[in-house]
């Protein structure tokens, strides 16, 4: 009889076959006997995810409480991540988004196409024109492919990544589309997916009636930014846009979701953080037996209602009449701005620029608003700077005036060309003036007078006073602006240049290398009229919280104190006031009820080899106690006296056929 004999091995096999079901047997008894009521709690515990609910972006309106953007409510179709097959069932999810986009086609709707991917007409995958998308496509947490990748790399990873092998490659690339998107905007149960956007009751009824076909696709009623007429005032105003990646990381912890609206450029933009409204909450809860239930748990709220300073009709006023003497000029090439400030505020009461652009074609039109040679996205009255020509007198009269290099009795003779330092210098229009003084200088406009006055005060001084009543300075607006130039030795040498005695002659008139916004001329034009005080120009007058109806003014800041004698501002008054009733623009300014003051320039350009005028004028009304001052700038208007109609106008509609409104403006109670 052989003797049984257990090797070392077997030995060391059985004890781990004893070691593993004693363990499992110690489990066993922990979860059944020991922690039995714990597990039967794990096995019951509900799962919620906390949804965001878009909250409507605060309205803007006029000084007077008229609306100019607001919010309508439309319905939009999101993918629900909570009812809608997970990333594992892929050919269910490309199923439901299939019979998706058979419903937006059917029906007319646009839904998410972000894919920068197009199939032409042979066939082949081509890139679209969207640089940057083709990049973030490329990416790793996107399509993970190299740079160097061909657009039918993309589409053949896009077709493994989505499972879309058994769709042709037109209806892959529309699933694709959807999916990428998904992708795209981090598609969770925290986090819905918007596909299409204001679609028709008809789409929305199909999609809550039919839950097996269109599974996981939900109906949110959403505010869309809607314009009251979306040809006003759209450089102030502004626009909004789907908020960046980038954005979106820097703003995420300040309550803002992938799929949010961000202010992109104007009040939009400026006022943001004051527009945006705060999200509400929905809290979807699953138990365990998959039970759904979805309560709002917190309420969103709208974003504070921004007033403006502008002046609804005046605004459309304005627009108008640029619009018309542009059009006049040259309707092929003319440009122009005007702005209309309180002179005792600093308030914007309307600010146009042409060409303009309508706020409702923006993201449709872009491409060719952006390539269009006029420039009509150009904000003429914030960044556009222009040499003002002898619009600028007035600051070198009063400087030479306060320096005492002039006074009231003071006269240079004007034979219309004169030779200073070896070089021949003209008057305007080579015309002759005379004997003139301060006052008939302005009215005349005589260069003659002011090149004396340069050569006397020197640059130094001239530009001390340019700078006290905010030339070459951004005047402070909440939107975008230019800084503008003050000439001066050190810029032009800086820039490579010399500077010499006839660029101090030029700058006294207006040239040279000076560069001012109409804004800076605006708001320079009401330091002159005032007496002396600069303010900081604002398009805000207050904000109205949402939630609480609390008005916050924004009231008036001094920018700078100008300190001139009563003598000098008489003088200059007087001489701005001749330029009204005697000079270049008299016939128009004569036939107003309201006495005005002001002071024309032009300045000259070259327009495609051809030498042109730039006209601008500069006005206060009413004269003997100043509320309103206008600047207007029309490019190859010839001279300033060209847009008097615009200011004509202006001053017509302010002090005739506005008495309602100005009544109003000043009670300020018209807002709640």
């Amino acid at each position: 009889m052989k003797s049984r004999h257990f090797s070392g091995r077997n030995i060391v096999a059985l004890i781990v076959i004893i070691a593993v079901i004693v363990g499992f047997a110690v489990d066993l008894y922990t979860i059944q006997v020991r922690d039995n009521e714990y597990y039967a709690e794990q096995n019951n515990t509900v799962k919620t995810y906390v949804v965001p609910i878009e909250a409507a972006r605060g309205e803007i309106v006029d000084r007077n409480g008229n609306s100019l953007v607001t919010n309508r409510q439309g319905n939009s179709i999101t993918l629900n991540a909570v009812y809608f097959p997970s990333a594992s069932e892929s050919a269910q999810r490309n199923e439901i988004i299939y019979n998706l986009i058979q419903l937006f086609e059917k029906n007319g709707e646009e839904y998410a196409q972000n894919l920068p991917l197009t199939i032409d007409k042979k066939g082949n995958i081509k890139f679209t024109d969207d640089d940057d998308a083709v990049e973030t496509m490329k990416s790793a947490d996107m399509l993970n492919l190299q740079s160097y990748a061909t657009a039918q790399n993309c589409f053949d990873a896009m077709v493994e990544k989505y499972s879309l092998e058994d769709y042709d490659d037109e209806t892959a690339l529309k699933i694709g589309n959807i999916r990428y998107e998904l992708t795209r905007l981090l598609f969770s149960y925290e986090n819905p997916v918007t596909i299409a956007e204001d679609v028709s009751d008809e789409t929305v009824a199909t999609i809550k009636e039919d839950q097996e076909t269109y599974c996981g696709a939900d109906v949110s009623v959403v505010a869309y930014r809607e314009y009251v007429d979306s040809t006003i005032a759209p450089h102030i105003l502004g626009t909004v846009r789907e908020i960046n990646a980038e954005e979106y990381s820097e703003l995420k912890d300040e309550g803002y979701n992938i799929t949010d609206q961000i202010g992109e450029s104007g009040i939009e933009q400026a006022m943001e953080s004051e527009l945006k409204g705060t999200a509400g909450e929905l809290t979807i809860t699953i138990d365990s037996d998959g039970n759904i239930t979805e309560e709002v748990t917190k309420e969103p709220i709208q974003g504070s209602t921004v007033v403006l300073t502008i002046d609804r009709d005046l605004q459309v006023l304005a627009q108008n009449e640029l619009k018309k003497v542009c059009d006049e000029v040259d309707a092929y090439s003319s440009a122009g701005a005007v702005v209309v400030t309180d002179c005792n505020s600093g308030e914007i009461l309307a600010a146009a620029s042409y060409p303009t652009y309508d706020l409702d074609d923006y993201y449709d039109n872009y491409e060719e608003l952006s390539t269009d040679s006029r420039n009509p996205l150009w904000s003429r009255f914030a960044l556009g700077t222009y040499a003002p020509g002898s619009t600028f007198k007035p600051a070198v009269a009063c400087a030479a005036l306060e320096e005492g290099t002039i006074t009231a009795n003071t006269t240079f003779v004007c034979e219309g060309v004169k030779t200073f330092y070896g070089q021949e210098f003209q008057c305007l229009n080579g015309n002759a003036h005379g004997t003139e003084n301060v006052k008939t200088a302005l009215r005349d406009s005589c260069n003659m007078f002011f090149y004396n006055c340069a050569i006397n005060l020197g640059i130094t001084k001239m530009n001390e006073y340019a700078s006290e009543f905010g030339l070459g300075s951004k005047t402070g607006v909440e939107i975008a602006e230019s800084t503008g130039t003050l000439a001066t030795p050190e810029n032009r040498e800086n820039s490579g240049g010399i500077w010499n005695i006839g660029d101090t002659m030029q700058a006294a008139i207006g040239q040279s290398d000076n560069l001012f916004t109409p804004l800076q001329l605006a708001n320079y034009c009401a330091a002159v009229a005032n007496g002396g005080t600069l303010y900081e120009m604002h398009f805000v007058k207050s904000i109205i919280s949402s939630s609480t109806g609390v008005v916050n003014e924004k009231g008036s800041t001094v920018l700078n104190t100008i300190d001139l004698s009563e003598t000098t501002l008489d003088l200059v008054h007087q001489g701005m006031r001749l330029v009204a009733t005697n000079g270049g623009p008299y016939l128009i300014f004569n036939a107003l009820d309201t006495e005005v003051a002001c002071k024309t320039g032009t300045s000259e350009v070259v327009v495609n080899g051809v030498k042109r005028n730039n006209g601008f004028l500069i006005t206060y009304a009413p004269y003997d106690s100043p509320e309103i001052a206008i600047s207007t700038v029309v490019e190859m208007a010839g001279s300033g006296t060209e847009t008097a109609e615009i200011t004509a106008e202006i001053v017509d509609y302010w002090y005739q056929n506005n008495t309602d409104a100005k009544t109003n403006q000043k009670v300020g109670t018209l807002l709640s």
